[in-house]
């Protein structure tokens, strides 16, 4: 929906249901321009240009439940981003160069 509707921003998304073939998802999309967006304290910071498809980098809900991001002990294996930067990070070693 990102894609196919490039002036609206994607606030949130989150999983409603599924059958056997298909995952249905509800999008929340904002428009960024609209007055009433950008004076509302509270929601403004999507007019930011850094908000520009969040989607597509996996910051949406179902974004990053599905990459396993989150918070507590049970999401420890994908701190650092990811869980293949999780393991990279804790299996490089580092050394001192000596100068």
């Amino acid at each position: 929906v990102g894609r196919r509707c490039g002036g609206l921003r994607v606030m949130n998304s989150y999983w409603v249901c599924e059958d056997s073939t298909y995952k249905f998802f509800e999008v929340i999309m904002v428009d960024p321009f609209h007055k009433a967006i950008r004076r509302d304290a509270k929601v403004n910071w999507i007019c930011g240009s850094t908000q520009k498809h969040r989607e597509l980098r996996g910051l949406t809900s179902a974004g990053k439940s599905s990459r396993g991001i989150g918070k507590g002990h049970g999401f420890n294996k994908t701190i650092g981003g990811s869980r293949r930067g999780n393991w990279k990070r804790r299996n490089t070693q580092s050394m001192q160069r000596k100068r």
